[in-house]
Formats: C-alpha cells, sequence, structure tokens
C-alpha cells in the first residue's frame, strides 16, 4: 500500500491571471500558499485484475475504460497503471471549496501511481503532468497555479509566461513575517459549493472579449500579485489586509456569477466587524472566505462569522509539497 498526499492553498494575490484566456496573450504572476489541509490518495494492489475505486462514490470495474470518474480514468491511461488495484481518497476540505482540491487530488493521484510503477518523477514533471490531464486532456477551463502549488508547497511566486511555461520562485519570507501572515488570516466556510467551471468561463469570456476593461482589471490583479510579494517580503504585513480588498473589488466584477446578495452580505458583515480586507477564493460563487484583520480585531470578526454560520478553518503554511508519506509496496 502506498499513501500519497498534496496540500490544498490559498491563492494570496494575482490569483486568475493564470487562466489562459489571459496568461496566453499577456503572461500572469501571482503568489500562493500551500496549506496543511491535504488531500491523500491510498493505492493497493489487488489480487485479481479488477479496479476498485473508493472516493464519494465506489466504483469496480473490469477495465480502466468503464471508469466514471474522469480524473482517476485519465490519470490512470497516462500512466499506464490498468488493471488489479484498489485506489482510495480522502480530503481534509469539502469539494467545490475555492482551494483547489481538484488539481490537488490530480497531483496527489499521480505522484501515488508513479510510486506505485517506481517512476522518479520530478516536482516540475509531476505539476506538468498535472497540467496536461486536466487542461489538455480534459478541457477544464483552468490555469495552472492549483497543480503547481499542490506540487511545489511553500509560498511560492508563479510566473506563467506566454509560452505556456511556468517560472517558480519560491517567496524567501522571514519566519516572524510568516508567523504574523497565519495568525492574522481568518479562514471561513460559506457553507456554499459551486462548481468553479461556470465561473471560470464566463471569466474567460469576459477578459477575452475586453467586457468592461476586464484586461485593464486583470492588469492590476496582476500588479497586485507583484505588490503581495514585495509585503511578503517587506514584513508589511498589515498592507496585505488593504490589497486583498482592492483584488475582491476588481476580481467580483469579471463574472457576474461570482458573488451573490447574501455573499455581499457576509464580506459587509466582516468589514464592519473589523476586516482590514478579505476575498472568496478560488473562482469565487462560494467556497471559503479568507479575512485579514489586525490581532486586536481578530476575536470580534471570528465571533461574527461564526454568528452568521460560518465554520472557522484553522490552518499554518504547508512547506513540504506533494509527498509520499508511506511505501509498503512490495515487488
Amino acid at each position: 500500500m502506498i499513501l500519497s498526499r498534496a496540500p490544498v492553498r490559498f491563492s494570496l494575490g494575482g490569483g486568475g491571471t493564470d487562466l489562459p484566456s489571459y496568461a496566453n496573450t499577456h503572461g500572469g504572476f501571482l503568489v500562493a500558499a500551500a496549506v496543511d489541509k491535504y488531500i491523500f490518495i491510498a493505492i493497493h494492489e489487488r489480487f485479481d485484475a479488477r479496479i476498485r475505486l473508493g472516493y464519494s462514490h465506489t466504483e469496480l470495474v473490469d477495465s480502466v475504460d468503464q471508469i466514471e470518474h474522469r480524473l482517476f480514468r485519465e490519470c490512470m491511461r497516462d500512466v499506464g497503471v490498468t488493471k488489479g488495484v484498489e485506489l482510495f481518497s480522502m480530503a481534509d476540505v469539502p469539494a467545490n471549496s475555492g482551494l483547489g482540491s481538484s488539481s490537488t487530488f490530480t497531483v496527489a493521484l499521480l505522484n501515488a501511481l508513479r510510486a506505485y510503477k517506481r517512476e522518479y518523477v520530478s516536482t516540475d514533471e509531476l505539476a506538468r503532468e498535472a497540467c496536461k490531464i486536466e487542461i489538455d486532456v480534459l478541457k477544464e477551463p483552468i490555469g495552472k497555479q492549483d497543480q503547481y502549488i499542490a506540487a511545489y508547497g511553500g509560498v511560492t511566486a508563479f510566473t506563467f509566461n506566454t509560452d505556456g511555461t511556468v517560472t517558480v520562485e519560491p517567496v524567501p519570507m522571514k519566519r516572524e513575517f510568516r508567523d504574523e501572515l497565519e495568525s492574522n488570516l481568518l479562514i471561513f466556510y460559506s457553507g456554499v459549493e459551486r462548481a468553479a467551471s461556470s465561473v471560470l468561463k464566463e471569466q474567460s469570456k469576459t477578459i477575452t472579449e475586453n467586457k468592461d476593461d476586464a484586461v485593464q482589471k486583470m492588469h492590476r490583479i496582476k500588479e497586485l500579485g507583484y505588490e503581495t510579494r514585495r509585503i511578503l517580503l517587506s514584513g508589511e504585513i498589515d498592507k496585505y489586509g488593504e490589497l486583498l480588498h482592492e483584488h475582491w473589488t476588481n476580481k467580483r466584477k469579471l463574472a457576474s456569477n461570482m458573488t451573490d446578495s447574501s455573499i455581499d452580505e457576509h464580506y459587509d458583515a466582516a468589514r464592519n466587524a473589523g476586516a482590514i480586507g478579505g476575498k472568496l477564493m478560488g473562482a469565487g460563487g462560494g467556497g471559503f472566505f479568507m479575512f485579514y484583520a489586525r490581532p486586536t480585531e481578530r476575536r470580534k470578526l471570528y465571533d461574527t462569522m461564526v454568528a452568521r454560520g460560518l465554520k472557522p478553518l484553522r490552518f499554518q503554511f504547508d512547506l513540504d509539497g506533494a509527498r509520499i508519506v508511506a511505501n509498503f509496496h512490495r515487488s
């Protein structure tokens, strides 16, 4: 049996500039942080040649072609593990929550399958392979940040070049700055699951057609990504809260289904309770809120959001990225 894990992420600044509709023309840049909430994949050799999968459903099939779960099916085809295995997935966070869990699942699964075949794969190869499966094979309307941060971990800056390549640069924050950022970020689950694809499709169309100066808004979001990196390195952490608010103000205009009245009410309540800024993570439309508050306002913000029915998520940054955490596979 092999157990693989990969971390989900918080997009700290510049999120969305990795979308092909923007990055392929203008180039993208963002800063993301992996956190200690994981997708786990377990793989075990079966006695017979059938394939058994366990996730929110259970599948028992005779061939890869019969698998309904698209990511299981295409990853197994790609790696060449096509019979006689059992695969199970587990997650610390719900699906469709804005933390990049689908791409994290893909990274963890590919890493498990490669380990099962005793094939070495580099971190960059793992990220690129996950992008190929999701974007090229399955035609998902997504960017590349989720696969790369799940593979690399840490607090990391990514440049998405117009030729499709990705430049990866760790953000060397001082430990005390990282601790302050961890402490001042409060994460709450809205209770609303949403499929990112519908929001991302509209956002990509808006960018491509440059509706309401969408490209200029994306240029500004990319600038906020660079500013995020500068703030994290300089230790002026309180300024990050102000930047979050501007980021959300720009991003929420890129798709009509990115927010709604209940989301706006939660956000306004958080600001009234002392949050300097915040945003919905991921594509929007639901999932997790990220808010920034000074230590003197944390308790009031926490109590206010819990009273509104939102569930808090405690976290620390993950510095390891994708890992094989147990390997008992025999020859």
